[in-house]
């Protein structure tokens, strides 16, 4: 009897083990950084939701590491190599790689608790400093390399990217517009990548009434930048075309006062 007891308790043991495994909800990660307007993002409106809805049986989990008016430099070790190699003066500060470190520290908190996510998405809002210091000609061979650096550092070769390509503030300048055309060009040249229009998220009236293109958005466009990062990793991540146009949802956004 105690041996049946032992093979009975044993079987059930297993079975709840067996049942446990079966039900564990897949965990997609995302990586949310970049520069001010990444920074005014919160990943709590607008895309939290929306990647719950996206998808219903699985876990969302994020981290969030912006830094205002920082250039892509504070992300990267090769920035000196990069910027010799383009005629750049600018050279890495104290505060080097400060932020990529910070992206592998949350990163590695996550695995404590999820050591194997379904997925994992690096989502980037950067790029005005780096237009208005006139250090265009580095961003696309800068950017690439980040990408590069953290599927090797976070050991995901098949990291999905999505890239939030600077807004129309600045459009007169051929800096601004270089890096706007190299964001989408890296987005789409990676066959895990997709970009986002952020055109319309930017757009307020000033204390004359006259509709300006803000560097910042309104939060409403914030909003709006968290659903699109949302649908667009959703893409990437079902193995479909993303939307070509950067505008997954075709969100309506409300136009804010300065």
């Amino acid at each position: 009897m105690p041996r049946l007891f032992y093979l009975l308790c044993t079987a059930s043991l297993l079975g709840m083990a067996s049942n446990t495994i079966h039900t564990e909800r897949p965990v997609h990660v995302f990586i949310f950084s970049g520069q001010s307007n990444m920074s005014a993002m919160d990943p709590r409106r607008g895309f939290l939701s929306e990647a719950q809805r996206l998808f219903p049986n699985a876990e969302i989990e994020y981290l969030h590491v912006a830094q205002s008016g920082a250039p892509i430099r504070l992300w990267i070790d090769e920035w000196n190599l990069i910027a010799a190699r383009h005629g750049v003066k600018q050279r890495m500060g104290n505060g080097a790689r400060r932020n990529y470190r910070q992206i592998l520290s949350q990163y590695r908190r996550i695995l404590q608790e999820h050591p194997h996510p379904a997925s994992v998405t690096f989502c980037w809002m950067q790029g005005e400093r780096d237009a208005t210091e006139k250090i265009s000609k580095t961003y696309r061979e800068a950017l690439t390399q980040l990408i590069s650096n953290l599927r090797r550092d976070l050991k995901q070769p098949d990291l999905n990217v999505v890239i939030g390509r600077i807004s129309d503030h600045g459009a007169r300048s051929i800096d601004w517009q270089t890096i706007r055309r190299d964001q989408v060009s890296v987005a789409t040249q990676d066959s895990r990548g997709a970009w986002i229009d952020c055109d319309d998220l930017n757009d307020k009236r000033n204390n004359h009434g006259f509709r300006i293109n803000d560097l910042h958005y309104t939060q409403a466009g914030y909003a709006t930048l968290g659903r699109r990062f949302a649908h667009q990793a959703a893409k990437l991540i079902a193995g479909k075309p993303p939307a070509t146009d950067g505008r997954p949802t075709r969100d309506a956004v409300v136009t804010a006062k300065n």
